[in-house]
């Protein structure tokens, strides 16, 4: 868990080298290392820094994915859905959706309560209960802040919610490294190694961007799982005839292009008028797209949209005008919100990792994933989508992963790492994570475990339940890093807030054993304080203080730290932000 492997890596031996740390990554490099197989995870940022951050946090089963006959990927969906209730108790909870439906719906009542049967019907062996129609009064009643004009009906469903994402990679990631996985982030991917005149690909070349230096590692397998940075690893590799640049700002020409990811925005409020208990799930009016109203993180998450994206992929933030449209669709579908935008706590957008499609409706792009095998030129696992790129010239020991879901992760990894088995000319072990719980899972009633470590702590009862909310069965290892010294034990900021009652152990926990290297990693990715309505600029330099005062940082790096993370979380707009600068601070 340390950057010693550094020091000797040209010698060590791997039989799998994956290039990027997102759900996916980390769930291949868990899947890989518990089935026996050497394994090393390289991603030029954080683990979960990419596209895993910026999902809407929903473990669904993909409603919507009905109406384009996607029912293989629903039906995964929704098994790997009940998966993770049992392996993630923690992190994954069952949450109600209201769906109205209106006159200008695309879908009246008869054909939302046909859908919500099929969903019953493939959901068999699901433990949240069934779908409910409601009346127009009905709904109305249990809902009273929708707005009432022409609507006709609603349903009401089960999915599931993963208010912090990032911590499910992490905890694969931690958990892969307990299966005796390396896992070295900051380490950016620059070139894949060739043999054989180029027919087969034995490693990789990587740059180390914390202290310089380029290593190479090699495998007999490299998996490029870097999401909507896949051309981008492609295109370093000298190879396929990729060009290193990309005419649409991304990365590489279109020619062979495998990734032609859409754009989703989100948006966070504060509670406010006519907020439902649960979540909503409509159409929008302007263009008929589905979109969420959830409560997340004691606030509310609007989100998502569903754009073509050909920015730069480093740094993706949204507009205005996404902003906008979030904002007038809410306040028309529940009337008393009235939300501005200086409502708006903060925002954060991503880039789903699809197939390359030039034309067609963003929302008809195929939400499945695929296993490319650049040896055979086609997908060897997963859904049956044809993408471009990669297959010509032919390379072995290289595959590239296409698409997928945070839902499916697990599943992706298992397919993955069957595959890459086989190439290794051996037999694959049977894949267990469906069956071993993540590091924080590992309690028979988490429940029963909540209430005992509310009461033995020593915790203000804010605190405690924050732990068992972010680590689960971990939460008394999180509390050992304080030892002796109690004022580890004490908020940084005042008064506490469950998603905001920051511990000094915490941030050492997360340095010492759960992999962070930064102090924006700490505050974004792991105690996910940065997600407050402070944005954790109440408690970023407070946090960087406890590095310094026990990690042996020094003024100045702690001082870097602070401005590091402060530009960073720029791009999501935050309001606190603009409040902090115009105080002068």
């Amino acid at each position: 868990m340390t950057r010693q492997i550094l020091q000797d890596i040209e010698n060590r031996t791997f039989d799998l080298i994956v290039v990027g740390a997102g759900i996916n990554g980390t769930g291949i490099a868990r899947d890989a290392a518990m089935r026996g197989l050497r394994v090393l995870v390289l991603d030029k940022g954080d683990i979960s820094s990419g596209t895993t951050q910026w999902a809407t946090r929903l473990i669904h089963g993909g409603l919507r994915y009905l109406e384009h006959y996607e029912v293989p990927l629903v039906r995964e969906s929704l098994r790997d859905r009940e998966t993770l209730l049992r392996i993630a108790p923690h992190l994954v909870k069952p949450l109600k959706f209201t769906v109205p439906i209106y006159e200008r719906s695309s879908r009246g009542p008869g054909m939302i309560r046909l859908g919500m049967i099929g969903y019953d019907i493939l959901s068999y062996d699901k433990s949240v209960p069934n779908h409910k129609m409601l009346s127009r009064d009905a709904a109305l009643r249990e809902y009273p802040g929708l707005n009432p004009d022409s609507l006709k009906a609603a349903a009401t469903y089960y999915d599931c919610q993963v208010e912090y994402a990032e911590r499910v990679a992490v905890e694969n990631a931690v958990s892969a490294v307990q299966n005796g996985a390396e896992v070295i982030t900051y380490a950016e991917v620059k070139r894949l190694l060739f043999e054989d005149g180029g027919s087969r690909v034995v490693g990789v070349e990587f740059e180390d961007l914390l202290d310089g230096g380029a290593h190479t590692a090699r495998a007999p397998v490299t998996v490029n799982v870097a999401g909507p940075w896949v051309d981008r690893v492609l295109s370093g590799a000298g190879a396929f005839g990729f060009t290193s640049e990309r005419t649409d700002g991304g990365g590489r020409s279109d020619e062979g292009r495998m990734i032609g990811g859409t754009k989703g925005s989100h948006i966070i409020v504060d509670p406010f008028p006519g907020a439902p208990k649960n979540a909503i799930y409509v159409e929008a009016r302007k263009d008929g797209r589905p979109y969420f109203i959830v409560p997340w993180n004691e606030r509310y998450l609007i989100g998502t949209t569903d754009l073509r994206y050909e920015g730069d992929l480093d740094h993706v933030q949204a507009t205005e005008e996404e902003i906008d449209y979030l904002l007038e669709e809410t306040n028309y579908v529940i009337p008393d919100a009235g939300l501005t935008r200086d409502s708006v706590l903060f925002t954060y957008s991503g880039v789903r990792p699809l197939p390359y499609a030039s034309e067609g409706a963003e929302g008809a792009i195929s939400r499945s994933h695929i296993v490319f095998d650049h040896a055979k030129g086609k997908s060897v696992a997963g859904g049956r989508i044809k993408v471009s790129g990669g297959g010509s010239p032919k390379a072995e020991g290289l595959l590239s992963i296409v698409g997928g879901k945070l839902t499916t992760y697990r599943n992706l990894g298992r397919q993955t790492t069957d595959v890459v088995y086989k190439k290794l000319g051996a037999k694959p072990p049977k894949s267990a994570t469906d069956r071993v719980p993540l590091p924080g899972g590992k309690t028979p009633d988490l429940a029963a475990f909540t209430e005992e470590f509310r009461s033995s702590s020593g915790l203000p009862d804010v605190l405690a339940r924050r732990l068992v909310r972010l680590y689960g069965a971990r939460a008394y290892d999180v509390l050992a890093e304080a030892g002796d010294d109690d004022s580890l034990k004490e908020p940084l900021t005042s008064p506490p807030a469950i998603e905001t009652g920051l511990m000094g152990c915490e941030v050492l926990y997360a340095f010492r054993k759960e992999m962070a290297e930064k102090l924006s990693d700490v505050l974004l990715r792991r105690t996910m304080v940065a997600y407050g309505p402070k944005v954790a600029l109440d408690v970023d330099e407070a946090a960087a203080q406890v590095a310094v005062e026990h990690l042996g940082w020094s003024e100045e790096r702690a001082k870097q730290e602070v401005e590091d993370y402060r530009e960073w979380i720029k791009r999501y707009t935050p309001k606190a932000l603009r409040e902090h600068e115009s105080a002068g601070a």
